[in-house]
């Protein structure tokens, strides 16, 4: 289901990764049409990267 426009979609595309420390993280979703309106999801190397 689209987070933004709740319509069920059979091609989800992955907008947000939301993690947490007590237990599985998930995934947050959204349509092909809604997609594009949200920020892409930041590479978890290119995050690292700063750190080194």
């Amino acid at each position: 289901m689209c987070v933004r426009c709740d319509r069920i979609t059979d091609e989800p595309v992955v907008v947000s990764e939301v993690h947490s420390a007590s237990g599985p993280g998930f995934n947050v979703y959204a349509c092909p049409a809604c997609a594009p309106l949200f920020p892409p999801v930041p590479d978890v190397l290119d995050l690292l990267d700063g750190e080194r």
